[in-house]
């Protein structure tokens, strides 16, 4: 369990910092704490939903001339190589100047100040289901828990683990806006500010350390390191 977790905390820590879905909920925050919850809310099914999805897909792969531990690491390792590949094509175009695919479209950022719950719970939903970066970390996540083979019981406490710790950050922010609105909403927007001047090379950073860290996790499960 303790090696499922070394690999779980950085997951748990690029998804909780990837810069759109932090910087939509403090906006949200600015309205409704009840609006920012339902998009918390939307966000968070998704994944559960990801989760049994692919929980399920990553368990059938297990056949009985793959079930050995080796068998499972080479499941794992290329799945983390397609991941790997993934971010380091995002980081390279948002080094030659390209828009964050993954960032919230327009449309999205002029309604966060009027959306109502319903379809902010819509929105939570529907930006997990196309950001590829947060796909990336939920994937990983679920082929961690799977390589360390803790159980059904231990894969589900743990999967369930990284979806809260994933949005903890947005949970602190609504805990603050709950009992201390007026201090809250000023830390909130310099945080906001912060994250709308350093997007890009946030996403870069993201990108780049993850997109090698699975490479090399790929790369000893195929035994090449």
């Amino acid at each position: 369990m303790s090696e499922l977790w070394r690999n779980l905390v950085p997951l748990v820590l690029g998804s909780a910092i990837v810069p759109a879905p932090l910087l939509v909920t403090i906006l949200l925050l600015r309205s409704s704490a009840r609006t920012a919850a339902a998009w918390l809310a939307g966000m968070t099914v998704v994944r559960l939903i990801q989760g049994a999805l692919f929980g399920l897909v990553f368990s059938s792969a297990s056949t009985p001339a793959t079930e050995t531990a080796a068998g499972r690491e080479a499941v794992v390792a290329a799945v983390l190589l397609v991941l790997s590949v993934t971010l380091f094509v995002t980081a390279a175009r948002q080094l030659l100047g390209g828009d964050d695919p993954d960032e919230p479209p327009p449309k999205w950022m002029a309604m966060v100040d009027s959306v109502g719950a319903g379809r902010a719970f819509v929105l939570g939903a529907g930006l997990v289901a196309i950001s590829g970066k947060l796909w990336v970390f939920t994937l990983a996540a679920i082929a961690a828990i799977e390589e360390a083979d803790v159980g059904r019981h231990g894969a589900v406490a743990s999967y369930l683990a990284f979806v809260v710790l994933a949005i903890a950050p947005q949970l602190v922010a609504l805990a603050l806006t709950l009992v201390a609105p007026n201090r809250a909403k000023r830390s909130l927007e310099r945080i906001a500010g912060w994250l709308r001047r350093n997007n890009r090379m946030i996403v870069v950073a993201i990108s780049l350390i993850f997109g090698t860290w699975f490479l090399v996790k790929a790369l000893q499960g195929f035994g090449v390191l």
